[in-house]
């Protein structure tokens, strides 16, 4: 529409309207006669001849009056007289049979649940703004929609290599059974060889094992996934020999953090900035070697009073030492898991109003969802990515050329 008809429009408007109540009547009166028109112009196109026209004489087909029909849409309730034909074969487009609802409200409905609003509170929403009923089980069926949108992003095809890739979960509380019980999220956070971000799945489980892990990583090798050249992970029980048995080549690196946080639970507060201090030579020496004797310095100093502190470091010692063979770029992208702690940080915010999940589904469309929202701000490589990406080539050359082919 140009600007002088919309002037012209508005002006014709505004000529009865004395509050922004009689503007939004208006607008749904107009509303309701538009689409009232758009369904004539369809049932033309259907029946093949304008109304009242000779064409339409003996054609086997005609008009049959109208039925009434009330649908939601932005500007509230709206009563509409939807066309017929006398055979029934009439099926309307811009609103559709058993359609009460336009686009535009389910649209909103999604993205407030994406945003964390409760069913309770979107029914509220809907009410306020738009009046308009809609119960939480109506938002629950609307939402369901996007069940199978969940299922085609899971199992969508992936890119062959991803030279990181970051294994973490986040509780969630479910009911199931009458009871309430925790279970976990697991996300992978992938890092593409163009350097952005990329959430590569998400599964639910109420316990964590080897077999469960396995399959995660099968599901990445028929995804397409050839290689992973570095996992990051915080030692899950199970999840390191599980990588290993799909992707043998991968290298694993724990998260220093990680090891950190679970080395201070065994240290008295008055002791803990020492130790603290005293761990940091070790991660962060600059050579393995330098580390390997800042880590039997601390053992002189503190292995009498916290023996299991170094029991644990040397427990994963390879694998927590992993990030010395690169340079500093690549070692400060993998020494942490920090990067999917940070996207499950987001997520806990578009969900800290759900305290319990009714169903798996339920904590899925959440999830889901809330991972659409937050993918938006992922529109640039990593910082420094081309300086990453010549060192990743320089270290990984002949599984580069062998995932090639």
């Amino acid at each position: 529409m140009n600007t002088r008809l919309a002037n012209e429009l508005a002006k014709e408007l505004a000529k009865d309207c004395k509050s922004t109540k009689d503007i939004h009547a208006v607008l749904r009166e107009l509303f309701g006669s538009t689409i009232e028109k758009l369904l004539e112009a369809e049932l033309d196109e259907h029946l093949g001849y304008e109304k009242h026209s000779v064409e339409g004489i003996h054609s086997g087909n005609s008009r049959n009056g109208r039925a009434k029909k009330t649908i939601q849409s932005d500007y509230g309730e709206t009563e509409i007289s939807v066309p017929r034909d006398r055979r029934g074969t009439f099926e309307p487009q811009v609103i559709a049979k058993r359609q009460t609802r336009t686009d535009e409200i389910e649209q909103k409905v999604l993205a407030m649940y994406a945003k964390g609003m409760t069913t309770r509170d979107i029914e509220d929403h809907v009410r306020e703004i738009y009046g308009a009923d809609i119960s939480p089980s109506l938002v629950s069926k609307i939402t369901d929609k996007i069940l199978p949108d969940i299922n085609a992003w899971q199992n969508r095809p992936l890119e062959p290599i991803y030279p990181v890739v970051y294994f973490d979960g986040v509780m969630f509380n479910l009911r199931q059974d009458s009871k309430i019980i925790k279970k976990c999220v697991y996300t992978l956070l992938g890092i593409g060889m163009d350097g952005q971000k990329e959430i590569l799945g998400f599964w639910l489980s109420e316990k964590e094992s080897a077999s469960f892990y396995a399959s995660i990583c099968a599901e990445l090798k028929n995804r397409g996934v050839q290689d992973i050249f570095i996992a990051c992970h915080d030692n899950l029980k199970g999840l390191g020999k599980a990588i290993c048995t799909v992707f043998p080549q991968c290298r694993q690196q724990l998260c220093i953090v990680h090891q950190i946080r679970n080395s201070c639970a065994f240290v008295s507060y008055k002791d803990r900035k020492a130790v603290c201090a005293d761990l940091k030579n070790i991660y962060g020496a600059v050579s393995l070697d330098d580390a390997e004797y800042a880590k039997e310095e601390f053992r002189e100093k503190w292995d009498k009073k916290y023996p299991a502190i170094l029991k644990s470091w040397d427990a994963n010692w390879s694998e927590l030492v992993t990030f010395f063979e690169f340079p500093d770029a690549i070692r400060k992208l993998i020494y942490t898991t920090n990067a999917v702690e940070g996207f499950h940080r987001m997520l806990r915010k578009f969900t800290k109003t759900r305290t319990i999940f009714p169903t798996d589904d339920a904590a899925k469309k959440a999830v889901f969802l809330s991972v659409m929202e937050i993918s938006k701000k992922w529109t640039m490589p990593l910082h420094d990515w081309a300086l990453i990406y010549g060192q990743l080539v320089l270290y990984f050359d002949e599984r580069l050329q062998a995932a090639a082919f």
